[in-house]
């Protein structure tokens, strides 16, 4: 099991529940891109702390290992590191050696490297996501789904407030069949921005 010790930047460790199972993180961000990278890929396979490599730097034998490893439903493979901007910035000439040996090893596996910051994992899409995942295995009434997906598909262009509107049922039943649908992956709109009464939505 990984050792969880105290961040200097965030306390919030600890071990976080996703589809692939358990996944380790030593901060706040670690635990973002775990759930983000969940959200955005229900079948990826996240593994913490996957590997240690060492390798030879300025005449010394070091060691680096990668956050994350990531294995997507589509058959890619990325080894991750997650790390603060103002981190990179600060330690950059001593963390430089470590990810161009991660990046070697993560080709000889066919895959790819990279470092993921809170640029590119919190956003709209993270509020999203925190506010989503929670309701992709929550139980789902049928016949309100296969309502909300036939209006969605007879509108132009629907808005969720739009399909609201439409359902034959109350608000709160309404709009709890739709989060769990957009949820699931079964409605689509861009997660990119968060979602509002006039998000756009479309059949998957």
């Amino acid at each position: 099991m990984r050792r969880i010790p105290l961040s200097r930047r965030s306390h919030v460790t600890g071990v976080g529940s996703f589809a692939s199972g358990p996944v380790e993180h030593e901060s706040a961000l670690e635990r973002d891109f775990a759930l983000l990278a969940t959200f955005d890929d229900p079948g990826a396979v996240i593994v913490s702390q996957p590997m240690t490599l060492r390798f030879d730097a300025a005449d010394s034998r070091r060691r680096y290992t990668p956050d994350f490893s990531v294995k997507w439903s589509d058959g890619r493979f990325e080894l991750v590191e997650v790390k603060y901007r103002a981190d990179l910035r600060a330690d950059w000439p001593k963390l430089r050696p470590g990810f161009m040996a991660a990046r070697d090893a993560a080709r000889a596996a066919g895959g790819g490297f990279r470092i993921a910051t809170e640029r590119s994992i919190r956003g709209p899409r993270l509020d999203n996501a925190r506010r989503l995942l929670p309701l992709r295995r929550a139980p789902l009434d049928r016949t309100l789904a296969d309502t909300v997906k036939a209006i969605v598909a007879t509108m132009d262009r629907p808005t969720l407030r739009d399909t609201v509107t439409a359902m034959p049922c109350d608000r709160v039943a309404a709009l709890g069949a739709i989060w769990r649908l957009m949820a699931r992956g079964d409605l689509l709109f861009d997660a990119q921005r968060a979602v509002g009464f006039d998000t756009r939505l479309r059949l998957s």
